[in-house]
């Protein structure tokens, strides 16, 4: 007998014991992220063939102290490497683990193979040739602070490749985690199976396989085990021959039913094929379906559900994940009581959206991800009759009641004020901290960093049930909420895509049209807070020269040009912002000579502009680095050496519109009066209804000649 290391996934080493006692070996040893046994040539074979759960076999050939490379090299001499492989075969080092001498992977493996020649060396006999692309054999060696172990990989490529699935597919679980998922699940080989978003089909291929008996390796071409000295072949294809046999008869025994769906045609086609390749085609239904919509076949009687949903990678892709496991768990409930399912997901949050209490649950990761899973009993119960979680219900009531209420008051105002876009919560209770704006069949929810004393996990139950619950209450389709998450831009980020594909919407605000952005950008073009300063320009506008500073994407100049101004100067630094700009005044039909748009940094375009305005709108940032400045700009530190350029620029009779967001900003009046302006403080009647929770939001200033 030789001794053996099954290596395994942290948290399967129990599971691969019970399996290899299954499999006639009867001294397993649990160690982390493997099991240790004995085992004789036709045992190995059986194992490799058989596990489900194993990614490798290794034949351990020494297990030594290692403080050092020149204890690596020792103990790797000390193998009889001659009699383990022919100097003809190809080979390969797999080194895994450094320690405080060894502290490279790379390096660890160099020493190995150094020692591996030298042993053919030593006994005139040809050096083995290196191989990384195509070995023979593949040494192994696992290196943990001073212990390493040392031996020969069975089976080379990773038991996870079945041979079903072609490595250019995409699959989302490993097939030796599905395997695991499975075991977990407690499903009964004999009941039917089902998922509802199979993919690649590899749950349900990985089952059918399971139900009808067969070796998961069997379609495997190679083994490393094959190119060892002690090989068997005779033996190993006796192995083979009975497994081939158990899986052919056992495919024509199985009695129930398998079901695989995926709302993605391509996905079902490849799940098709990889079940043609594994052998159990004929076992397993696929169809394009929708979770969200899911109905239970008639052949589904006492079975299990199992599925791997999809989670979200990117920002933004929450709120269609959290209405997905919302109305996948209401369709489990609604259709298939008397069953159970097990789902398994990276996101215990999106997990809860299923609104089921699991009977177990499991910790396990995919790959480095760490995942969960749970097991479910669903009541055959009428809905009515179900425990109150099961039934459908007001999702966070004090938020979902504020937000009705809300709605009710604001969107009546915006109705009235002929306003698409409007905010309708913004933090009004601590614990929901976010910001809600509707816009055309949209929501966009922006997140506020949650106070440090909030533990994350909190914070992100929360943030789901304040998308379910908006979803809930205003009735948008889930793929129409957009989430943003409010933070510092720094330089240049504040002009960058959040993502590549365009996503433009128009809006009408009093009359006027302007395009937003939902997905694109941290935001979406147009301020809120200040649509009736914008109102207010085009009021005044009438017959003048307008000068927009900082201009963002330029909807004040159009108000001003709609309210039928004489021309319009728009400077910003963002070329990106300008040519919205652009396009939004085309929108409105506003062309021509008159409608100038500059791309410069404001402040220095400020210190050498030489013409005159009637109307000056300025909105700067709270702070912000410029070349005109020495350091930065401040807008409480420098507004009166921002009211000196532009009193240059400023008629007689003319009008600055000054705003910025500082909260408790403070007016230097005295500065004002020594360069011969005085101001008019309007914030109040420049803060909308949707806005009044705020009245911080922004202030504003009418600054005129004295």
């Amino acid at each position: 007998m030789n001794q053996y290391l099954a290596v395994t996934s942290n948290g399967l080493e129990n599971l691969l014991v019970e399996e290899l006692t299954q499999l006639g070996i009867t001294n397993a040893k649990p160690v982390q992220a493997g099991v240790k046994f004995k085992a004789t040539n036709e045992q190995i074979y059986r194992c490799c063939l058989w596990s489900r759960l194993a990614s490798r076999f290794v034949r351990v050939l020494s297990e030594f102290t290692c403080m050092d490379d020149m204890d690596l090299y020792l103990s790797t001499t000390a193998v009889n490497w001659v009699n383990q492989f022919h100097s003809t075969k190809r080979f390969v080092v797999d080194f895994n683990g450094t320690n405080n001498e060894i502290r490279n992977s790379q390096y660890g493996a160099m020493k190995v193979k150094d020692a591996v020649v030298d042993c053919f060396e030593k006994k005139s006999l040809p050096r083995p040739s290196i191989s990384k692309e195509n070995p023979d054999i593949r040494i192994h060696v696992r290196l943990h602070r001073d212990k390493a172990i040392l031996g020969v990989d069975m089976v080379g490529s990773g038991l996870h490749q079945r041979g079903y699935r072609p490595e250019s597919g995409r699959a989302p679980l490993r097939e030796t985690l599905a395997a695991a998922i499975l075991l977990r699940s407690g499903w009964d080989a004999t009941k039917p199976f089902l998922d509802p978003m199979c993919g690649s089909g590899t749950l349900v291929i990985e089952a059918a396989m399971m139900a009808a008996n067969m070796a998961p390796g069997v379609k495997r071409q190679k083994w490393c085990f094959e190119s060892l000295e002690d090989f068997e072949p005779e033996l190993w294809a006796e192995v083979k021959a009975e497994a081939n046999v158990q899986g052919r008869r056992g495919v024509k025994k199985v009695e129930c039913k398998f079901f695989g769906y995926d709302n993605d045609e391509r996905m079902i086609k490849t799940a098709r094929d990889n079940a043609r390749r594994a052998g159990v085609e004929e076992l397993i239904e696929f169809e394009v379906g929708d979770a969200a919509k899911l109905k239970r076949p008639t052949e589904f009687t006492d079975g299990v559900i199992v599925s791997n949903p999809p989670y979200g990678e990117r920002l933004g892709t929450e709120p269609g994940l959290i209405a997905l496991y919302t109305a996948f768990g209401a369709q489990l409930k609604a259709e298939f009581g008397g069953c159970n399912a097990s789902i398994f997901s990276s996101s215990d949050e999106l997990l809860s959206c299923l609104r089921m209490r699991a009977d177990k649950q499991f910790k396990l990761n995919n790959g480095a991800l760490p995942c969960h899973q749970k097991n479910y009993s669903i009541s055959d119960r009428p809905m009515s009759e179900r425990p109150t979680g099961e039934q459908e219900q007001l999702i966070a009531p004090d938020f979902a009641n504020r937000l009705k209420k809300n709605i009710g008051k604001i969107g009546k105002w915006a109705k009235k004020e002929q306003l698409d876009c409007y905010r309708i919560y913004d933090a009004d209770l601590p614990e929901y901290n976010v910001a809600i704006d509707v816009y055309p069949g949209h929501l966009v929810i922006q997140e506020y960093a949650a106070p440090k004393d909030v533990p994350e996990d909190k914070a992100k139950r929360r943030l789901t049930d304040i998308i379910r619950a908006s979803i809930q209450v205003t009735g948008v389709e889930a793929n129409n909420v957009v989430l943003k998450v409010r933070q510092k831009q720094k330089g240049r980020s504040q002009y960058q895509k959040m993502a590549q594909d365009s996503s433009n919407l128009e809006v009408n605000e009093y009359g006027v049209k302007l395009i937003v952005n939902l997905h694109d950008y941290l935001d979406t073009g147009l301020f809120l807070d200040h649509k009736i300063t914008r109102r207010r320009i085009g009021e005044m506008a009438s017959g003048k020269d307008f000068l927009n500073l900082f201009a963002y994407t330029g909807s004040a100049s159009v108000h001003a040009a709609v309210g039928g101004a004489r021309s319009t100067t728009t400077v910003d630094m963002s070329n990106t912002y300008l040519e919205w700009a652009k396009e939004n005044m085309e929108l409105n039909g506003r062309v021509g000579r008159q409608h100038q748009f500059v791309q410069a940094d404001c402040l220095q375009w400020l210190a050498k502009e030489q013409g005159s305005y009637d109307l000056i709108f300025i909105d700067p940032p709270t702070f912000s680095n410029s070349k005109r400045m020495d350091q930065s700009f401040d807008v409480q530190r420098d507004h009166i050496q921002l009211m000196e350029d532009l009193k240059r620029l400023l008629r007689e009779e003319g009008t600055i519109v000054f705003s910025n967001n500082k909260r408790h900003f403070k007016m230097d009046m005295e500065g004002l009066e020594e360069l011969g302006l005085k101001a008019q403080n309007i914030s109040s009647k420049t803060l909308p209804l949707d806005f009044s929770r705020n009245k911080h939001i922004h202030n504003c200033w009418l600054i005129t000649h004295k």
